[in-house]
């Protein structure tokens, strides 16, 4: 078993910085090998000017190793830091991560059947509001929702399994009292991370969508939020 773990956050002393040694560590305990890239301490690059470059094949053989991706970044502005956004630009690249043609159909593998097919991606994110304002009836809905265009534009895009995102809420207010209770959870979750069911998108199959990728009449009738996707 083999994960990568890239972090995004500037301050080599953060919660991120310092859930990320725990998880990594916790990973390493439960048999993982465990590839790492911190994006700020290495001064990635995050601006697409042309594609390729020994830094994005860098990056890209390690999400071929890898049989879990992780990505970990603080919530800013309901997404994750330009850093990362960047990275995810320049190393999901065409050709690689999707628009991968399939030699039997001629057609481009997406939704459940990208270049990255076989892994599982977690998305571990800290956010400073209240657990209750990122649930489904929170104001900023939930963070499943707030975290489409990772999990299912990003992650099943590509064809990895998504995974229900590991969310710290409260960021700014843990401390050394509470960070115990914070690890503990994310030291249980990455232990069972191998067996844990992922998010069942529907992948782009004729069974669900019609030639406009849009749902069929009869896939989830009446239901008009992101759930109508799930299967």
């Amino acid at each position: 078993m083999r994960a990568l773990w890239t972090l995004a956050h500037p301050d080599p002393d953060s919660l991120s910085s310092r859930l990320r040694h725990v998880g990594v560590q916790t990973l390493r305990e439960n048999g993982w090998e465990v590839d790492e890239s911190d994006l700020y301490a290495m001064k990635w690059n995050p601006i697409l000017e042309a594609e390729g470059g020994a830094d994005v094949e860098a990056e890209q053989a390690k999400l071929c190793a890898a049989d879990l991706v992780v990505l970990q970044f603080p919530l800013w502005w309901y997404g994750m830091p330009a850093i990362m956004k960047g990275c995810v630009d320049r190393v999901f690249e065409r050709g690689f991560a999707y628009d991968v043609i399939d030699p039997e159909t001629g057609r481009a593998r997406k939704y459940g059947n990208g270049g990255l097919v076989g892994r599982r991606a977690l998305a571990v994110v800290t956010a400073g509001d209240r657990p209750g304002s990122l649930e489904q009836r929170g104001i900023s809905g939930s963070i499943e929702d707030v975290l489409w265009t990772t999990l299912h534009g990003t992650f099943w895009y590509t064809g990895m399994e998504a995974l229900a995102p590991h969310l710290v809420t409260r960021a700014r207010d843990v401390d050394e009292s509470t960070i115990a209770g914070v690890e503990a959870d994310l030291r249980s979750r990455l232990t069972g991370i191998g067996d844990e069911p992922p998010i069942p998108y529907l992948p782009l199959d004729e069974r669900f969508y019609d030639h406009a990728i849009r749902l069929l009449p009869h896939v989830a009738p009446g239901v008009t939020d992101k759930s109508a996707h799930r299967g």
